[in-house]
């Protein structure tokens, strides 16, 4: 029912956006309807001075005017935006469609030792981790599934339902008992692999990387065209702040901490998405990398949405309507109450 009410136009696509350049007469209607209405020739005659006929002006009868030349204005361009066929996205008409079928998504993650640099909080691996886990909590009906690679790649969780294994695998991922290295390509195709033939009509791949491809036996750009063979849609996010970074050293004496530059091929990644079908992100910091899962979020609901109504929801200009109505009936009213006209 609030849906009927909503007129914030800024919130709707259009169908047919062509009539919206009639908006662009607004101010010339406004200014064409307040010359007429100060041409206008008054029908009492008046006998007196014109010093007794001044002390009879009401500046509230002015006012009454503008308000009425300007309500008349805003139903004209109510009915062009309901000309224009709005429609939103989260409509009764839309809601009721969303979310059917659900989309088969991999998180490929990276989980090379590089991935503990410290210009994340605490480190990228675990801000990554619970960028992760915040995204798959506002999932309903996808199937979620993990991979994790460095040197090598394995699927740490197939894709599933059941989202409490699959945090639990989230937070178990690390650069232990793994081969060294970022195997991109390897990591990308054991993604692909995992998403079967009998997977949702809507597969997704989220491969997040900090580094460039020095290991693996599957190229980068071969695992990407085996991805859009499948109809699978690749999105890659480079993970890591501008500059350099403190970032884990292995040396004979153990670990140490030393500012490396962040290297993040990203030539490659923006060919896998763009052969992918998909879209390249870069995440400076973990604010950054939460708004980009947000996008991604909204890039597939609306290709969801896309898929049941083709091309848009069903027009729904009612909200425009029914204001225009009630604002016509108001000036109708008024006209009728303080200036006796008959319109």
């Amino acid at each position: 029912m609030l849906n009927n009410w909503n007129i914030q136009f800024w919130e709707y696509d259009f169908q047919s956006a062509k009539w919206l350049w009639l908006l662009l007469l607004i101010p010339i209607i406004w200014l064409l309807l307040f010359r007429a209405e100060k041409r206008k020739i008054g029908e009492l005659k008046f006998s007196g001075s014109s010093i007794s006929q001044k002390t009879l002006k009401s500046n509230w009868i002015f006012n009454v005017r503008i308000a009425l030349i300007t309500c008349n204005t805003i139903i004209f361009g109510l009915f062009v935006l309901a000309l224009a066929k709005p429609y939103h996205w989260n409509s009764p008409e839309a809601i009721e469609q969303k979310y059917k079928n659900g989309i088969d998504i991999i998180l490929a993650m990276d989980v090379s030792v590089s991935m503990l640099a410290m210009d994340f909080e605490p480190n990228r691996l675990e801000a990554s981790k619970r960028v992760a886990m915040e995204f798959i909590a506002g999932r309903k009906g996808d199937r979620i599934g993990l991979v994790a690679y460095a040197g090598e790649a394995y699927t740490a969780c197939p894709a599933t339902l059941d989202y409490s294994i699959l945090r639990k695998q989230i937070e178990e991922i690390g650069p232990q008992n793994i081969e060294g290295g970022t195997a991109i390509g390897t990591g990308l195709g054991t993604a692909v692999t995992r998403l079967r033939n009998d997977s949702l009509p809507s597969k997704v791949i989220i491969l997040l990387t900090d580094g460039s491809n020095n290991s693996g036996d599957i190229d980068p750009i071969t695992a990407a065209e085996l991805a859009r063979a499948k109809n699978i849609r690749v999105y890659t996010i480079g993970v890591g702040s501008n500059g350099e970074a403190p970032t884990p050293v292995i040396t004979p004496f153990g670990v140490r901490y030393e500012n490396m530059p962040v290297e993040i091929d990203e030539i490659t990644l923006m060919k896998i998405a763009e052969i992918a079908n998909g879209k390249y992100f870069r995440a400076t910091d973990e604010k950054n990398l939460k708004a980009i899962y947000r996008e991604i979020e909204k890039l597939e609901k609306r290709r969801i949405l896309d898929q049941h109504y083709k091309l848009e929801p069903p027009a729904t200009p009612m909200a425009f309507l029914n204001l225009a109505l009630v604002l016509l009936f108001l000036s109708w009213t008024s006209n009728r109450y303080f200036f006796k006209k008959d319109v």
